[in-house]
């Protein structure tokens, strides 16, 4: 796993070894950010949920303004910190250990992007979706870029946003969402 373009292009990441965190994998990756390329520049991002950080660390790299990265697993969120450290991207990141939920509930910041890849059997994505609606969180024109594993039910998602687009990499579902 690596940082595929920007200031940090080629860095190798660290990840937790196991199934506690699913690093998102690099061809995924690449076709995500070819589509969210206009969105990257500047952008105030949220990665919820970041394992060891990759998806907010691409858009460092690419250019986004700052991100916030939410990790409760204490292991994971050293990861995070020592690959944002590597990528010398630290003095735009902020780091919260808690659980996702807790920090959408807290949160007075809002955010261009936001990248949303609970655990697929915990049934986070619908809680997090109405909560980041409910104390809104998404900038106008902002967009949550959910991940998940296609041999499961979809995520549910609430009447409030309206899905943009949705594309399929092997078991791997990336769906793009706005505030309807």
């Amino acid at each position: 796993m690596r940082v595929i373009s920007g200031s940090a292009r080629g860095l190798k990441l660290s990840s937790l070894d196991g199934l506690d965190t699913r690093p998102t994998l690099d061809r995924v990756k690449e076709a995500l950010f070819s589509m969210l390329t206009p969105y990257i520049n500047q952008a105030t991002v949220l990665d919820l949920f970041a394992g060891s950080g990759a998806l907010g660390i691409e858009c460092l790299s690419r250019g986004s303004s700052d991100a916030v990265f939410v990790e409760m697993n204490h292991s994971a969120m050293d990861i995070v910190k020592k690959n944002v450290a590597s990528a010398r991207l630290t003095d735009k990141s902020a780091f919260h250990c808690k659980n996702a939920l807790e920090y959408l509930k807290t949160s007075d910041k809002t955010f261009d992007l936001i990248f949303l890849d609970p655990p697929y059997q915990g049934g986070l994505y619908e809680k997090c979706l109405n909560s980041i609606y409910e104390n809104s969180l998404l900038n106008p024109e902002g967009i949550i870029i959910l991940e998940w594993d296609s041999e499961n039910a979809p995520p549910s998602i609430p009447s409030q946003f309206e899905v943009l687009k949705q594309r399929r990499y092997g078991r791997v579902m990336i769906t793009f969402v706005t505030f309807e």
